[in-house]
């Protein structure tokens, strides 16, 4: 049986940039692979923040990618659920090049497969490959099978929401410009892109209750397109589907213990949250800058497997990951609710806040991983 520092279980983003960053300090890496995605055109995209693109940037993956596979968004526009009623982010107002960039999932996990393969310290293994490592981390995903096996409990709170994604076209460009729409009881957003059609496409994430979802994955192209441009009331100009439509239930999950003698969890199997802002791959990455530091800063003496050293990781992620946990839950309670004095006091709290630009800043901040 070949032995290893450590061994990656999970090779979604997650699990190849820890491999590719422990593999520049020298380590040797088992990545234990899952099994492939399913046939088809992979419809996700995702909103990284500056310290995430900087992460790839250094694993030298984010320049590897084709240059129509990430877009800058440049301004930012919150509705409310009443008339007039929005919160604006821009990418001048924080004094950033962008505040986010929307990236194409499937050449995310194209380059960071290409970077895998030319790592000189990285092996890759069937996900069901026996292999002896000093450290075990998981980053199979929220149903990680590694982490039941080691008795871990998974705290899940079903939202009885399901997401809905998908990739657009509009008839006029998107000038950098994301939308999002807080109504009870859904939240839509349009992400800017340039895939299928440069400057002129977005990316779709439309969240709701369980059943409303199930009817409207139910209806034709046609229909969707309907019910898709009334929902944004021409905003972002007339929308039309490229492609198909998927959808996957939403929850709030943590787990109780986020490391042990020899394993340490990761990403969406160690947390989960809604995807209202984006920040579920942000977390993800910024638990691999933060295990990577940790191991690189260790004392020589101290071996990968201390449990010391592996909770001095946990220590450094628990309050961005509850911190953004409890921002996303509590928005989202915040928006379901359709009592009409918290319907007037959260859009006025949106006007409110677009109006104090110390505090809008500081949020914008939080986000971006400033």
């Amino acid at each position: 049986m070949s032995s290893y520092d450590i061994a990656v279980r999970g090779a979604g983003a997650v699990g190849r940039s820890l491999a590719l960053a422990l593999s520049r300090q020298g380590l040797s890496v088992a990545l234990l692979a899952s099994p492939p995605r399913g046939a088809g055109p992979d419809v996700r995209a995702y909103a990284l923040n500056a310290q995430a693109v900087n992460l790839l940037r250094n694993l030298k993956v984010w320049d590897a990618m084709p240059a129509d596979a990430a877009t800058a968004v440049s301004e930012m526009l919150v509705h409310g659920d009443a008339h007039g009623s929005r919160l604006e982010f821009s990418a001048w107002g924080q004094c950033v090049d962008a505040l986010c960039w929307i990236v194409d999932a499937q050449a995310l996990d194209e380059a960071l497969a290409t970077a895998i393969r030319f790592a000189p310290h990285v092996t890759e293994l069937p996900a069901d490959a026996q292999v002896q490592a000093t450290l075990t981390a998981l980053c199979e995903g929220k149903h990680s099978a590694t982490r039941e096996a080691l008795g871990v409990n998974f705290q899940v709170k079903p939202y009885g929401h399901t997401a809905v994604a998908a990739r657009l076209v509009a008839d006029r460009p998107h000038e950098g410009v994301a939308r999002q729409w807080f109504r009870s009881p859904d939240i839509l957003a349009l992400l800017p892109f340039d895939r299928p059609q440069p400057r002129c496409s977005y990316g779709l994430v439309w969240s709701m209750p369980a059943e409303r979802a199930q009817a409207l994955q139910a209806l034709s192209d046609a229909d969707f397109d309907a019910a898709l441009n009334e929902a944004t009331g021409g905003a972002a100009g007339t929308l039309k589907l490229d492609g198909p439509r998927v959808g996957w239930p939403l929850q709030l999950s943590r787990a109780e213990a986020l490391c042990g003698p020899g394993w340490v969890l990761l990403g969406d199997s160690a947390h989960t949250v809604h995807p209202l802002s984006g920040q579920g791959l942000n977390l993800g990455l910024g638990d691999v800058q933060a295990l990577a530091l940790v191991i690189a800063q260790r004392e020589p003496w101290r071996p990968l497997s201390d449990e010391k050293l592996l909770r001095r990781y946990v220590r450094e992620r628990a309050v961005p990951t509850m911190a953004m946990q409890q921002l996303t839950d509590g928005l989202l309670h915040l928006f379901e609710q359709d009592a009409p004095v918290l319907r007037e006091l959260r859009n006025r709290g949106l006007d409110l806040v677009n109006q104090l630009t110390p505090l809008k800043r500081w949020l914008a901040g939080r986000a971006l991983g400033t």
